[in-house]
Order: structure tokens, then sequence, then C-alpha cells
């Protein structure tokens, strides 16, 4: 313990080392400085190998004949691509997969930022509808799913009563399921985009803004001409996301119609599905899911690119 004095002759002691308890603190021994990060990465660790080990698995069963009626599987190399890939249904699943992603996430891009455009204007009804908005992602897609299910019912749904369309009209029927599944996607996810843009909006800076009012310029010039460069990235972050999990839809396309009438909307998810679970040929049910896994990788690594070149433009980098 040391004993100084301050400037006005005031006694202070202090314990060194004690950190203002009394007591001595004990340095860390070197073993555990140097066990923990490995600690540290152990979480990590486990999720990766929670992630990479059904994904293995999944491509080795690929290059094997796995069913549940062969046991014991031989290795048959690419054969099961080929049978695949030679097989009509696959490539109605691709255009269905396709089809689906495209036209659900521009819908919910274009509806997403048109919402957020009209929530950025400060009133009290933005602000209700605002909270209201979220209401949609709080419920679980297989949930919507069976929602919907019953308001397309021809008979008893409150769609054709409130539309005037009588009983006959079926909103699952061949010409129409994927346009309706297409709709409780978008009823689900636009509030998605639409928060996640807004955001975007009330991080923008104010100045150019304030200038551009200034000088008189009107609010679509200013809206095309500022707003929508600086928020061009965060639309093409919610592209991204949406289009994404789009590919890989499921859940209540299934709820909806398992994949029919006939094959109309049977996505490649349901194809696995269908050859993995109900067929129980696991070999082609896993080809489906490693050329599904293919075809996001290869899209989401050019919408990646897409968005790098477009934060630079937005911060002004690139030439």
């Amino acid at each position: 313990m040391t004993t100084t004095m301050d400037e006005t002759g005031t006694r202070e002691h202090r314990h060194g080392g004690t950190g203002g308890t009394g007591r001595e603190v004990k340095p860390v021994p070197a073993w555990r400085r140097r066990l923990r990060p490995y600690l540290l990465s152990v979480p990590a660790l486990l999720i990766t190998v929670g992630i990479l080990y059904p994904f293995v698995l999944g491509a080795y069963y690929s290059v094997l004949n796995y069913a549940a009626v062969r046991p014991t599987p031989e290795f048959v190399g690419l054969d099961n691509f080929k049978t695949v890939m030679s097989d009509p249904i696959f490539w109605t699943s691709v255009r269905v997969t396709a089809v689906y992603a495209l036209v659900a996430t521009a819908v919910e891009t274009v509806l997403g930022v048109g919402i957020a455009l009209l929530l950025n204007r400060s009133s009290i009804v933005g602000k209700i509808f605002e909270k209201v908005l979220i209401l949609p992602l709080m419920i679980a897609p297989v949930i919507a799913g069976v929602i919907w299910r019953l308001m397309f019912n021809p008979q008893f749904g409150i769609l054709n009563h409130v539309l005037g369309l009588g009983s006959t009209f079926n909103w699952l029927s061949t010409k129409t399921a994927l346009w309706s599944v297409i709709l409780v996607d978008v009823w689900i996810f636009t509030p998605f985009v639409a928060i996640l843009v807004l955001a975007g909006i009330r991080s923008l800076p104010k100045e150019p803004f304030e200038a551009s009012d200034v000088d008189g310029a009107g609010w679509f010039y200013m809206f095309r001409r500022l707003m929508l460069p600086m928020m061009w990235p965060y639309i093409l972050v919610a592209v991204i996301f949406r289009f994404m999990d789009s590919l890989k839809i499921f859940d209540h396309v299934f709820v909806l119609t398992a994949g029919g009438p006939g094959s109309t909307t049977r996505t490649l998810q349901i194809g696995a599905y269908e050859d993995s679970i109900i067929n129980l040929n696991y070999s082609v049910g896993s080809t489906y899911m490693f050329l599904l896994w293919a075809l996001v990788f290869l899209t989401a690594r050019y919408l990646v690119s897409v968005l790098g070149k477009a934060q630079k433009r937005a911060a002004g980098s690139e030439t």
C-alpha cells in the first residue's frame, strides 16, 4: 500500500494491483489466454459443421443410387444428374421456380418501395400503418398458407364473396394456381422489403434534398436524381434476400397446392420433397437439391457483384 498527498493535503491510500477492492488480483494464466480464442470460435465451428455436414452428405448421395428399395447403394457418378436433367418435369420445375422468383421479387420490390416512400412522410396514419405493416411477417408461412387456402375456397372463401365471383371461380385451378401462390408470397413478404427500404431512406443525408428544395427542384426530380441513386443499394439488398428466398420456396406453396394441380406449382424444392420423402428415392432428391444450390449460389454471386457496383456508384467512387 502507498500513501500520497494530493494538492489539498488530503491523504490518499492506494493499493497496488487491487482494482480498488483491497484484494489482490491474480494474473490470468498464460494457458487460459492461449485457449480463449479457440473457445470463442467453438460456436461458429459448430454452426459451420451443422451446415456443411448435410450439404456434403447430400452431395455424396447425389452420386449414388440410394433409395428405400436399395439400402446398399452403389456409386453411379453423374447418372443421377443425367436422369434428372433429361426429365421434362425437372425443366417444368425450373420454369415454375424461375417465374415464381422473378414475379414475386419484382412485385414485392415495387410495392415495398412505394409503401416505404409513403411511410417516410410524417403523419399519424403513416405511423399507425408502419406498426400494422409488420403483422404478416409475424405469421409463419405455413399458417399463412392455411389462412389463404380457406380464403381461396370457392364455396365459403371470403375472396369470392367480397369480389362477387360466385362459387365457381377456383383460385387454385390449373390456370390461376401459380399466380395465387405468388399473391400469398407478396402479402407475406412485401412488408419486409418496405421496412428494409424505409430504413435506408431514413439513413440518407438530408443536405442534398434541402439544397435541391431551395433551388426549386420538384419531388419527382429529387426522387429520380437524388433519392433513387442513393437508396439503390438498399433496394438491391432487399432484392437479393427476397430472390434467394423465392428460389427456395416450399412452405406455403406446399400447403396451398402441394405442387399441383399437375405440376403447375411444382418448384424445385417440392420436386426434391416428392422424390426424397414420397418416392423414397434419396439420391434423386439430393440431386434436385444440389442443382438448386448451384442455381442459388451462382445467382447470389451475380447479385452480390451488382450490389458492390451499386454501392460504389452511390458513394461516388466508381468512374
